[in-house]
C-alpha cells in the first residue's frame, strides 16, 4: 500500500474510533442538498456534531457511508467544499484545513474487496475537512504592509525572521528559514523570490508567531491580533533585482525597510534598491543590522554613510536612538528618513522596531472598487486555481462575480470567488493592503499570468498595449533614444517595452515624455501610476500621463 495510502487509511481509521464528532460523505451538491429542508438538516448535523467534539468535527468526503474509498472528480469535490463551507457558516463554523488523497492506485492485495471494489468504480480524491466552531476572521482591522530591501547579505530575512518570531537569530541566519520558502533558497542562503510574514499586536503588545513553517501558527496571528503588519520580503541578490522591484512596485505598501549591514555599509545595491523605494514615494526607515559584530566606532561610521547617502537624494535622516520613537512616528514621511540600529543575534533594536510598527499610520489610501493585480497563481488540490496578490483598492468576498484578465488576446473572462485566504487563515472578505490568495471558478491555474488584473463584474476595463508618460533616467550608460526596450515594472507586471521619447533622447538625469508600448501583449494600465523602467541595472522611473485602449 503507498505512503498516503497508508495515511489516509489510518485518518479512517481514527475517525471510526472518534466516533460523535466525524461525519461521512461521499459528495454534496449545491442542487441537492442546499434546497428545501436539507440544508437547514444538513447544517443541524454539523452542529451536533461540533457539539460532540468540543467544537471540532471531521468530514471525510469521497467515501460511503460505511468508510469505504469511493473517489470523487476535482470538480466534484471542490463542490463539495463549497456547500461544506456554507453549512459550516450557517452553524457559525468554519473549515479550517483540509487534507486531500489520490486514489487512482492499483489496490493493494491486502485491502478488503468493499474497498477495491469502491475505489474502481470511482476514482479520484477523498478528502478529510475539519472544522472548527467560530466563524471565520473579519478582516477590517488595521493592517500595515511593508516592504524590505537591501544588499544579498545584509539580514534582511533574517531581521524579518527574528522580529514576527521574538527569537535570537544564532549567528548563522537560522530565523532567515521562516521565510526562504523555496529548497534551492533554503540550501544556499539567498532568497530568489519575494517571502511574506506576519505579526501583529493587541493591548498587551506583540503577538508573534511561534513557528512560522507551520501554517496554523501564522493563522492564530491573523486571527488573533488587533493589528497586523505584514513584510514582503524582496531579494537582494543583483541577478534578481527584477523581483526585488516587483515586490516594491506591485504590492500596496505603506513603508519600506531598508537594512545596511554595519559590516559592510551602503554598497550599490543599497543605492539602487533606495532609488526604488524613495521614486515610489514610499515612506521608509532604514535598519542599521549587524551591530553585533562591529565596533561602536563602526557603527557610527556605517551610520554616517547612510546619512549622506540619504542628503544625496534630498532626504532627512533622522536617528531614532537619538530622537525617540514619537519623533519617528510623528515625522517618518517621503522626505524623512528615521534610521534604527539592530542585532538580529541579541535583539537589540528590535524593541524599538516593534514600537514603531505598532503605531506607525497606514499610509496607502483605499479608492475606488475592488482591484487586485495578480502577482502568483497555483493550484490547489480540491480548491482549483487560486490567484495571489494584494488588494490595491475595493474589498472582494466569497461568492462575488468577477473580471480576470486581460488575456493575450484583450478579453476579460468572467470568474467567481470560491474562498479567500490570508497568511493561510480562511477570511470571509479581503480589504484594500491585504496580501491574499483567491481560489477562483470559472478558469484554470494554466491561464492566470503575472501581471493580470481581478476587478468587479460590471467593470468596463480598456486593455492597454501602448501609453504616454512621464519618466526620469536614474542612470544609463548613454542617451535613450527611439527603440529603446527596456522591462517596465508596473504594478505586478514586469513586460518589455519600446520606448519613443517625444523630443527624441533622454539623458541621465532628464524628465521627459515619452511613448511606451508594450512588445508582447496588453494589460491594464491607466492614468497616474507610477512605474520603474531598467536595463540590466540602469533604470528610471516614470508616470503614466494618458493611455491608448487597444481597438
Amino acid at each position: 500500500m503507498s505512503r498516503d495510502r497508508a495515511l489516509l487509511k489510518r485518518a479512517l481509521d481514527r475517525g471510526e474510533q472518534d466516533g460523535g464528532n466525524v461525519e461521512f460523505k461521499e459528495r454534496l451538491s449545491r442542487d441537492v442538498h442546499l434546497e428545501g429542508g436539507r440544508r437547514e438538516s444538513l447544517a443541524a448535523q454539523l452542529r451536533h456534531r461540533l457539539l460532540s467534539g468540543d467544537g471540532e468535527a471531521t468530514y471525510v468526503v469521497g467515501v460511503t457511508d460505511d468508510g469505504g474509498l469511493a473517489g470523487i472528480d476535482p470538480d466534484t469535490f471542490s463542490e463539495t467544499m463549497d456547500v461544506l463551507s456554507l453549512l459550516a457558516e450557517e452553524a457559525d463554523a468554519h473549515i479550517d484545513d483540509v487534507q486531500t488523497w489520490g486514489i487512482n492506485g492499483v489496490s493493494d492485495a491486502a485491502e478488503s474487496e468493499a474497498d477495491r471494489t469502491s475505489e474502481s468504480s470511482g476514482r479520484g480524491l477523498v478528502g478529510i475537512a475539519m472544522i472548527q466552531e467560530g466563524g471565520v476572521l473579519e478582516t477590517d482591522d488595521e493592517h500595515v504592509v511593508v516592504g524590505t530591501a537591501g544588499h544579498v547579505d545584509h539580514g534582511k530575512s533574517t531581521l524579518v525572521g527574528s522580529l514576527v518570531t521574538g527569537t535570537p537569530d544564532d549567528g548563522d541566519g537560522a530565523t532567515r528559514s521562516f521565510l526562504d520558502v523555496q529548497p534551492h533558497e533554503v540550501e544556499r542562503g539567498l532568497s530568489a523570490d519575494l517571502s511574506y510574514a506576519v505579526y501583529g499586536f493587541d493591548d498587551d503588545g506583540p503577538i508573534r508567531v511561534r513557528n512560522p513553517n507551520r501554517k496554523a501558527d501564522r493563522a492564530a496571528v491573523v486571527e488573533e491580533a488587533d493589528r497586523l503588519v505584514s513584510f514582503v520580503d524582496t531579494v537582494g541578490h543583483e541577478p534578481w533585482l527584477r523581483t526585488t522591484i516587483r515586490g516594491l512596485v506591485g504590492q500596496k505598501l505603506d513603508y519600506g525597510l531598508l537594512v545596511v549591514a554595519a559590516d559592510d555599509g551602503p554598497t550599490r545595491t543599497t543605492r539602487e534598491h533606495l532609488g526604488v523605494l524613495l521614486a515610489t514615494d514610499l515612506p521608509t526607515i532604514v535598519a542599521i543590522t549587524k551591530t553585533d559584530a562591529v565596533s561602536d566606532e563602526r557603527v557610527e561610521e556605517v551610520e554616517r554613510e547612510v546619512e549622506r547617502l540619504l542628503r544625496e537624494v534630498d532626504k532627512s535622516p533622522l536617528r531614532v536612538a537619538r530622537h525617540g520613537v514619537d519623533a519617528a512616528v510623528e515625522e517618518v514621511s517621503e522626505r524623512v528618513v528615521p534610521i534604527v540600529e539592530t542585532s538580529a543575534i541579541t535583539m537589540d533594536g528590535l524593541e524599538t522596531l516593534d514600537e514603531l510598527f505598532d503605531r506607525l499610520p497606514k499610509t496607502s489610501q483605499d479608492t475606488g472598487e475592488f482591484r487586485m493585480y495578480v502577482d502568483r497563481s497555483y493550484s490547489v488540490t480540491g480548491v482549483g486555481a487560486v490567484a495571489s496578490g494584494t488588494v490595491m483598492s475595493g474589498e472582494v468576498e466569497a461568492g462575488d462575480e468577477l473580471l480576470l484578465g486581460p488575456m493575450p488576446d484583450g478579453r476579460f473572462q468572467e470568474v467567481e470567488v470560491r474562498s479567500i485566504e490570508m497568511h493561510y487563515h480562511r477570511v470571509d472578505k479581503a480589504q484594500a493592503g491585504r496580501i491574499v490568495g483567491i481560489a477562483l471558478k470559472g478558469v484554470k491555474e494554466t491561464a492566470i499570468e503575472r501581471g493580470m488584473v481581478l476587478l468587479p463584474r460590471d467593470a468596463d476595463p480598456d486593455p492597454v498595449r501602448e501609453f504616454e508618460a512621464e519618466v526620469m533616467v536614474l542612470n544609463h550608460p548613454t542617451r535613450i533614444g527611439e527603440g529603446y526596450e527596456p522591462v517596465v515594472h508596473l504594478e505586478t507586471i514586469g513586460e518589455a517595452a519600446s520606448f519613443t521619447p517625444e523630443n527624441g533622447r533622454l539623458l541621465p538625469g532628464d524628465t521627459g515624455e515619452t511613448t511606451v508600448r508594450f512588445k508582447f501583449r496588453p494589460y491594464l494600465v491607466e492614468e497616474g501610476q507610477k512605474f520603474v523602467f531598467r536595463e540590466g541595472r540602469s533604470k528610471g522611473v516614470g508616470t503614466v500621463t494618458d493611455v491608448h485602449p487597444i481597438e
